[in-house]
């Protein structure tokens, strides 16, 4: 990685460019080998073009040349004999991994059409997605249940790495209680309870969201320990507990509406309590983090922000609250813990 940018480096600015935006090019062919489902059919051993053609229902020469460009890049290899064959990074694109479901979603119409109205995004501020779908996203994907189940998926694909960071940097033992608010499937708060025996949680979301939920739960062995509720973070939240976690919800709302989300856990924690907004935290000055790149979807398809430190704090005080750390991960997101003022 650290080549290849040197390499970049020493182009020129006109190359620089034409490799930035061919870079399309990749996750649109990371997308295809998805819906073909190409890993799936190397799992058993390398295969020519030709045989996958046949499987795949595709041209085989043409087949042949979008293999060719994958090996490129690293997802399967070539042999002499012109077969290709799965490397590691193309096995994490087999079905029912969170690398399948983040390819075909990332790649696929959800994100795809959202990006290509970013220019109504920069020009008014408001979100693409609802241009292209004629609705919110997260409305939208009420009335699409298979489309939210992948995008449950993919955001354990995305961040599969953060839930045993978190559970690591931050030492959830002192809490009796730990709510976890627009929790999903509740991998995160699952994570934190099995590295942490004394505490309880509540899990909680919208129902349709939490439809996998309670297999999940029963799966790692939780049931006794989460309780599940239903309902809106914007409406209210369960009452009574230590620590509000809010796990890459933040960055997918507007200000007014995440003004909302933390009043409500502001009003209902314990004395004593504390919000802890699970986050990528922005650098600041010229940086590259994954978390800017991060920020554009953001404003194309749920409206939402990432933000720097300070604009955490800024947002924090306006909902009455203030920060008192930020904790570093293993991973890309860090824990904001914040106190009521």
């Amino acid at each position: 990685m650290a080549e290849t940018a040197a390499r970049t480096a020493t182009l020129p600015p006109e190359a620089q460019i034409a490799e930035m935006i061919t870079a399309q090019l990749g996750s649109r062919l990371i997308h295809l080998a998805a819906v073909l489902k190409l890993p799936d059919h190397l799992d058993a051993g390398p295969r020519s073009a030709e045989e996958l053609a046949s499987i795949t229902s595709t041209h085989a020469p043409t087949l042949y040349r979008v293999m060719r460009t994958m090996a490129g890049m690293g997802i399967f290899s070539e042999g002499h004999d012109h077969r290709f064959a799965l490397t590691p990074i193309g096995d994490a694109l087999r079905s029912g991994t969170p690398g399948y479901a983040t390819a075909l979603m990332m790649g696929g119409a959800m994100v795809t059409r959202s990006l290509d109205n970013l220019l109504f995004s920069v020009r008014t501020g408001t979100t693409a997605f609802a241009k292209a779908f004629d609705k919110p996203l997260f409305d939208w994907l009420a009335d699409h249940p298979e489309e939210a189940a992948l995008f449950n998926e993919t955001m354990v694909g995305l961040h599969g790495s953060e839930p045993p960071a978190v559970a690591a940097a931050y030492d959830f033992s002192v809490f009796s209680t730990i709510a976890d608010i627009g929790g999903s499937t509740g991998n995160l708060l699952a994570t934190i309870l099995s590295q942490h025996a004394g505490p309880r949680g509540i899990l909680y979301d919208l129902p349709h969201v939490m439809r996998e939920a309670p297999a999940f739960l029963r799966q790692r062995g939780l049931t006794d320990r989460i309780r599940i509720e239903t309902g809106s973070f914007f409406d209210a939240v369960p009452s009574g507990a230590d620590a509000y976690i809010l796990s890459h919800i933040i960055h997918d709302w507007s200000e007014p509406q995440c003004l909302t989300i933390l009043g409500n856990c502001r009003r209902a924690m314990n004395p004593g309590g504390r919000v802890l907004l699970i986050e990528m935290v922005l650098p600041e000055g010229d940086a590259p983090h994954a978390g800017k790149l991060l920020d554009i979807v953001m404003l194309a398809v749920p409206g939402g922000e990432e933000r720097t430190a300070g604009q955490y704090a800024d947002l924090l005080a306006k909902a009455g609250l203030r920060i008192t750390r930020v904790l570093a991960t293993a991973s890309l997101v860090s824990v904001i813990e914040a106190l009521p003022v």
